[in-house]
């Protein structure tokens, strides 16, 4: 038998009327992968990082053992490549794991062997954070044992790269216990059995209960605080491949002093960006003074930023120094740049070109060392072609130019941002709001956030106020979040029916609207009866009152 004709029809039978799950004959469970998330996060805080190792490494040990007996007698492998290979197909088709292309004896040669999609990995970045080190610990466990079962020695397993620590799979290798003992030495504990309380006393020792709680949730705390750090960089939160892009851009740019000038949506966080090329810059220790071009009149702005004399006009009492001077070996942050006069812009040029700037009533220059960085949620180009800005400015600013895309073109950051500002909004407001219900999270990925990432936070600002527990429901979200409705449209990889398509939005805003088939119907633009038409042909159960 070839492995590549295991299947899980043939695997797997379940006993409807006994209620019993059997798995190559034995009886199983079906266990959810983010239960066993929530496992491991509870086995970090009550065991630490070493005991929930051993723990999973073990347990996963004892699964590849089992896993290897229950298929020994129920199949006659072609060859012993196939055994290796039967072993990879099998993790595969239990959820737990797919080997990459490529020979899965590799796995006990040089090269190893890769893993995709590690359930282990994607539930250790959700529950507790990026890690520094690999933490595919039961997977480990067992391949280990199952290959310790197929060649009759005992071959331990250990991962070197892993996606919990930002690699784009993991990587297993196989060795003997004496062929690790050198490079693993005090890795090898994993595989050894331990007793419980000798896993318990390095954590909690004979610390009064109540300590023993402050003590989990401070390490609770500083987990959170990493986690944030980890996801981004200097308080950027980031999770797409766009935004990874713009922070790399920005760290290169930070070398330089070059003039800087950032663009995107009202919202999408330009001056957070800001800060990042300020905090990895050689101006670190600097200051970094911004201000807001378009919410201060021209006169006042130059005043601002070029500073004035004592008696230079009414009201100037003493002298300023002027932001572009105070900024001196820092960063100055010119938001909004696109609403600035012309009569401003030519003397913003001159600023920018010969870094000197002249205080309103005297007569010589003074000049500054200070990075510039500018923003703006207008089309410069644009701007430039209807004569509204100057182009010689857009030229001086846009040396390097940092395009923030809109929230609704980087999903993957939704809900990394959404737990972000969740919980700084529960500890500006001391509300014990931890989390979002699942409800939550599929209404936040399918709004388009028109407003970035200040909606967003205006909207977990507001959830954390109106939340009754300790979970935020729909029902604290704006209106408009909680009425969002998914794409009709299809990836553009896959074509559908319109039929298909049709029906799942049907569906889905019959569902938003919990049944109520009259206000469905007025939302879609039909007929009451013509919606119960359809419904009927989908097999949906459809009540006399519409």
């Amino acid at each position: 038998m070839r492995a590549a004709d295991l299947t899980l029809d043939e695997l797997v039978h379940f006993d409807d009327e006994a209620g019993v799950f059997r798995f190559v004959g034995q009886r199983s469970l079906v266990v959810d992968v983010v239960a066993l998330g929530l496992l491991r996060k509870h086995l970090v805080e009550t065991l630490g990082v070493r005991g929930a190792r051993e723990f999973l490494t073990r347990f996963g040990f004892v699964q590849g053992w089992r896993l290897t007996e229950l298929t020994r007698d129920a199949f006659t492998w072609d060859s012993s490549d196939e055994r290796f290979a039967a072993l990879a197909r099998l993790i595969l088709l239990r959820g737990e794991a797919r080997a990459a292309p490529g020979p899965t004896t590799g796995i006990v040669g040089p090269g190893g062997m890769s893993i995709l999609d590690s359930y282990e990995a994607e539930q250790h970045v959700i529950h507790l954070g990026r890690s520094d080190e690999p933490v595919c610990w039961a997977l480990c466990g067992l391949v280990s044992g199952a290959l310790s079962s197929v060649l009759g020695a005992e071959y331990l397993v250990f991962e070197d790269r892993c996606v919990a620590r930002g690699h784009a799979s993991c990587r297993l290798f196989a060795r003997t216990r004496e062929g690790w003992r050198q490079e693993r030495h005090d890795e090898l504990r994993y595989f050894t059995p331990a007793r419980l309380d000798e896993l318990l006393a390095p954590s909690l020792g004979d610390v009064p209960a109540a300590l023993r709680r402050t003590a989990l949730e401070l390490k609770t705390r500083r987990r959170a605080s990493k986690r944030d750090r980890e996801l981004g960089i200097h308080g950027l939160v980031v999770r797409s491949a766009v935004m990874k892009k713009v922070v790399d851009l920005c760290v290169r740019a930070a070398r330089v002093d070059s003039t800087v000038l950032i663009t995107g949506e009202s919202g999408t966080g330009k001056e957070r960006v800001a800060r990042v090329l300020h905090a990895e810059s050689a101006r670190a220790g600097g200051p970094f003074l911004a201000v807001n071009c378009g919410a201060i009149t021209e006169s006042l702005l130059e005043s601002e930023l070029f500073g004035h004399t004592r008696g230079a006009f009414t009201g100037a009492s003493t002298d300023r120094v002027g932001l572009f001077e105070a900024a001196n070996g820092g960063t100055i942050f010119l938001d909004e740049i696109g609403e600035t006069t012309p009569g401003m812009q030519i003397k913003l040029l001159r600023a920018v070109q010969e870094r000197v700037v002249r205080r309103i009533g005297e007569n010589g220059d003074r000049s500054f060392d200070t990075r510039i960085v500018a923003a703006t949620n207008r089309d410069l180009g644009q701007e430039v072609a209807a004569s509204r800005f100057r182009q010689d400015l857009l030229y001086r600013l846009k040396v390097i130019e940092v395009k923030i895309p809109p929230l609704r073109d980087r999903r993957d950051d939704v809900l990394p941002l959404a737990r972000h500002l969740l919980a700084d909004a529960a500890a500006r407001f001391g509300r014990d709001v931890r989390q979002m219900s699942a409800r939550v999270v599929d209404q936040l990925l399918r709004y388009p956030w028109p407003g970035n990432v200040r909606e967003l936070g205006n909207a977990m600002e507001r959830s954390v106020a109106l939340a009754q527990g300790k979970v935020v429901e729909v029902d604290d979200l704006p209106e408009e979040i909680q009425m969002a409705m998914p794409s009709p449209g299809a990836p553009a990889s896959e074509t559908r029916p319109l039929h298909d398509i049709e029906r799942d939005y049907i569906l889905a805003v019959l569902d938003r609207n919990r049944g109520n088939q009259k206000r469905t119907a007025k939302q879609l633009g039909i007929g009451s009866a013509t919606l119960y038409r359809k419904l009927k042909g989908y097999g949906k159960a459809v009540t006399s009152s519409r």
